[in-house]
């Protein structure tokens, strides 16, 4: 018998507000155009005034235990991906559960920025192949809205907040790659780029939370390289390639970075699952987020292989293949 994480259900929530590129231009040298063709976002949802992290990952985590036909008393644990928590402790994922009425089992967050849902997704795996938990709630969640330097253009046009979940529950399968669930994955770190991406405060620098500065050109090159790299060695860990994969559900930070990476890969877009230009960069929310409307589109169906893949801050980055 060989176990394996399977997705039961999945689920997503953005916030009410939607913001457009055409809304930059009043306070910033840009406009739609310039944001359009550097990035493919078009629009972006920013969290209301008082909504928080939790409250995001809350609602999505409600709508993938709906989906699922589960209850929280079904779920063990909860695992959750952010780098905007609604205080430096205790963890999101502990406020999730306290939303949810979950008075049993464990919670925790996993912060690896924009890589945080693929550390997360490949934690919950191994902790279900362990035995440490049957279900698992997954959940990359973010308010990037709130460490935004709105002067800077290069930055404060590229990120939207929204939360995404899915639950992970042990299932038997056969040890052959036809099995459903998480059948493999990569994960990597590198701090020798830290200056590419990071927050420019913390609580023991500033005291203060800080904004987010990144080295766009550069972190375009090491992304595409790097992406390709981390999904292609999952792949291969399980024998198989870029040809044999119906959907790359990619981190949504930039449509030519995408585009690069799954031409590296040899998957034509048409098999890539792009949501970036509704919702911008999410961080970690933005694979849950594009699971979830992927799914929902009827794109994604059951017995899919999938590839997601993921790089941020740290830098920090990895993959997993899974049938979905």
């Amino acid at each position: 018998m060989t176990l394996r994480a399977v997705v039961k259900g999945v689920g997503h929530y953005l916030p009410e507000r939607v913001v457009p590129n055409s809304e930059f231009e009043a306070t910033l040298a840009t406009s739609d155009e310039w944001i359009r063709t550097r990035s493919g976002i078009e629009r972006r949802h920013f969290a209301a005034e008082g909504e928080t992290t939790s409250d995001m990952a809350h609602k999505a985590a409600v709508k993938a235990l709906e989906h699922a036909g589960l209850s929280v008393d079904d779920i063990d644990a909860i695992i959750l991906a952010t780098s905007t928590p609604d205080l430096t402790f205790p963890s999101v994922a502990t406020m999730v559960q306290g939303k949810l009425g979950m008075n049993h089992g464990f919670a925790f967050d996993v912060q690896a920025v924009c890589a945080g849902f693929v550390f997360a997704l490949t934690t919950a795996n191994a902790m279900i192949l362990s035995g440490q938990a049957q279900r698992i709630l997954v959940i990359g969640a973010e308010t990037f809205s709130r460490i935004m330097d709105w002067s800077d253009r290069s930055t404060c046009v590229l990120f939207g907040d929204g939360a995404g979940a899915l639950v992970l529950a042990a299932e038997e399968g056969t040890g052959k790659v036809s099995d459903r669930g998480v059948l493999s994955s990569d994960l990597n770190s590198d701090g020798r780029y830290r200056e590419m991406l990071y927050v420019d405060g913390g609580v023991s620098t500033t005291g203060e939370s800080g904004k987010l500065r990144m080295q766009g050109n550069q972190l375009f090159r090491q992304a595409v390289e790097k992406l390709a790299s981390t999904a292609e060695t999952a792949l291969a860990k399980i024998g198989l390639s870029g040809q044999d994969v119906d959907w790359i559900v990619p981190h949504q930070a930039n449509l030519r970075i995408i585009a690069a990476t799954a031409a590296r890969m040899d998957v034509p877009m048409e098999r890539v699952v792009v949501t970036l230009q509704d919702h911008g960069n999410t961080s970690a929310a933005s694979i849950p987020l594009a699971l979830s409307v992927g799914h929902q589109r009827g794109q994604i169906k059951t017995g899919d292989l999938l590839v997601v893949e993921a790089i941020g801050g740290g830098l920090a980055w990895g993959s997993a293949v899974l049938r979905w």
